[in-house]
């Protein structure tokens, strides 16, 4: 189970290892609304190693700020593995940085389908390559609990994510 503690080590060991390699990382959030972004600056010295982040709660912001493509947001909705990794690789191209977290879901409590049910999360890992080449994965998840608890499992689950492939 994540907690405040953790999500503190995780942001500290996330910072060491990003300084380390010379790397940076940026965000594009949706249902977390910032909080990924939040968690990794509460580290004093995350300058070194946090470019920006982009909280792109609406389709439009998702479409404007990191060009997600209108095409995919319509025929995917922006809960999406598409929509996630052109999130991802949007915003490591606008912010220039190494690596990109990006993430979309359905917090609740509505908003939920059957096919897409409230818990609902992708996530979208973006990382650049020796070659200038971009690497994209998606991961999907489904968490219980109410908004809070969602938003909170998606942060906790993001920077686990992140700390694993910098390894």
């Amino acid at each position: 189970m994540v907690d405040e503690t953790r999500l503190e080590t995780l942001s500290i060991q996330i910072g060491q290892k990003l300084k380390a390699q010379g790397k940076t990382v940026t965000t594009a959030e949706s249902c977390t609304g910032g909080w990924i972004a939040k968690v990794l600056t509460d580290i004093a010295g995350s300058s070194d190693y946090f470019q920006r982040g982009f909280v792109t709660y609406s389709n439009e912001a998702k479409h404007q700020m990191i060009g997600v493509t209108d095409a995919s947001l319509q025929q995917f909705g922006a809960v999406s593995q598409q929509v996630v990794e052109e999130m991802a690789s949007g915003a490591l191209k606008e912010a220039t940085a190494d690596f990109a977290i990006s993430v979309s879901g359905i917090a609740g409590p509505g908003g939920g389908s059957i096919d897409k049910p409230v818990g609902t999360v992708w996530f979208g890992f973006a990382q650049k390559q020796v070659d200038g080449a971009v690497l994209v994965i998606a991961r999907h998840r489904v968490f219980q609990g109410d908004r809070n608890q969602i938003r909170f499992q998606s942060t906790g689950y993001a920077l686990e994510t992140l700390l694993s492939l910098l390894n």
